[in-house]
């Protein structure tokens, strides 16, 4: 049987980006891909050269060390990308990661937006991370907490708070994670918040309809039969 490659699998991802983006009556251009690239789910440096080949130009990192050993294997390379966190973020570790990244996705507290804030030396567009659902197993801000995090934060330099950002439950059935992923739509509108990193390989559809501007997308572009 042939084994998609990774231009193939961008194509068919990006295809239906835009058939969920034209069926909730918006610009499929609106919709931006990224491309989720942890080394410990099996992604090489060689699978993110044939992402860029491919066209995509926007990849996330869950862990600092990871990035730092993917960037240095792609060399100059990695310069054509933009680079997003999309972990759990150690306060311990915001130096680093605003050394390597150009968006943090997952600020998940105002302490750490004040070591970001303290650390960056331009502006860093970042985003706040919702946990809409409430899972235990998860990090992120209460939806009552995003207010007056928002508000906090837009009183720091060198940020820009550019949206929100969740992950949705992992259920067998796309569909009954729509409420999450409306749920954090509405609170970015109630806060003047226009970026919205929601939806991954088994629930992007909806998280499109829904309104998300961002997609994270690791094992519907990197799988193909090359990953363990």
């Amino acid at each position: 049987m042939k084994i998609a490659t990774i231009a193939e699998n961008l194509r068919l991802i990006r295809g239906r980006i835009g058939a969920a983006a034209e069926r909730a009556g918006r610009d499929p251009a609106a919709v931006r891909l990224i491309g989720a690239t942890s080394a410990s789910k099996g992604v090489r440096p060689e699978d993110v050269l044939e992402a860029l080949d491919g066209g995509l130009r926007e990849f996330g990192e869950n862990y600092v060390q990871e990035a730092a050993k993917l960037k240095l294997a792609l060399g100059a390379r990695a310069a054509e990308a933009t680079w997003h966190f999309i972990g759990h973020l150690q306060t311990n570790k915001a130096a680093a990661a605003v050394a390597l990244f150009d968006v943090i996705e997952s600020v998940d507290s105002v302490r750490l937006a004040e070591q970001l804030s303290r650390r960056a030396a331009g502006t860093l567009p970042v985003l706040l991370e919702v946990n809409v659902a409430g899972e235990a197993s998860k990090f992120g801000l209460a939806p009552r907490e995003v207010a007056p995090a928002v508000r906090a934060i837009a009183a720091l330099p060198n940020l820009d708070l550019r949206g929100l950002m969740t992950i949705a439950p992992a259920v067998p059935d796309p569909e009954a994670v729509r409420p999450v992923f409306r749920q954090l739509r509405q609170l970015a509108e109630a806060n003047g918040l226009a970026e919205l990193s929601m939806g991954m390989t088994d629930d992007f559809e909806v998280a499109v309809e829904e309104g998300s501007t961002m997609v994270r997308i690791g094992r519907a572009i990197f799988a193909g039969g090359r990953q363990p």
